[in-house]
């Protein structure tokens, strides 16, 4: 059997901006653009007319950290994206320098993390989730939830209606009785 090749190359994609439809968690026409220089992420929708420009739907911005996290999330989808790979991001900053080399030397250092069972692996962890839960406050508010998969890592799915923020969905504004002020008070 061949022994896997192992390359330098980027494993996550290094455009300045990114176009992701993330089919069962955007409904058909909308995407996800993420311009990964100024971390900013905007969810938009189809023109409501032809020849129209797209509607912006949502905004956030993210910082350099959060970004490191953010990209390979939306990139595994519809598949979780491993500890290891986030690992990688947040030591090595940027996608354009995580390769395979280096998330397979974080995949065995967390495993070796994991088998101590002294809490090694929940410390090492634990800057990732902190930027994880950053993120995950953020994209509420584009429609999207992340999701943590016990010791493998994080999965997309579309948020729930009942996490999503106030503001985001209708309110039922009370109905003014058509008394005036007049009557209420000669009553």
């Amino acid at each position: 059997m061949n022994a896997p090749l192992v390359s330098d190359q980027p494993l996550l994609p290094v455009e300045e901006i990114l176009h992701l439809s993330l089919p069962g968690i955007l409904p058909a026409g909308e995407i996800l653009a993420i311009f990964t220089p100024d971390g900013v992420a905007v969810r938009l929708g189809a023109p409501k007319r032809e020849g129209q420009p797209p509607r912006l739907l949502g905004a956030r911005l993210f910082t350099v950290s959060e970004c490191c996290a953010l990209v390979p999330l939306v990139v595994s989808y519809p598949h979780h994206c491993p500890y290891e790979v986030l690992l990688a991001c947040y030591q090595y900053g940027a996608t354009k320098q995580v390769t395979e080399p280096r998330v397979a030397a974080c995949r065995q250092r967390l495993h070796r993390l994991l088998d101590h069972g002294d809490g090694s692996f929940e410390h090492e962890m634990r800057p990732i989730r902190n930027i994880i839960s950053r993120v995950r406050l953020k994209l509420h508010g584009l429609g999207i939830d992340v999701t943590s998969m016990l010791e493998t890592g994080y999965l997309l799915r579309p948020l729930r209606r009942r996490h999503r923020r106030a503001g985001t969905h209708s309110r039922k504004v009370p109905v003014l009785s058509s008394t005036s002020t007049s009557e209420r008070t000669a009553r």
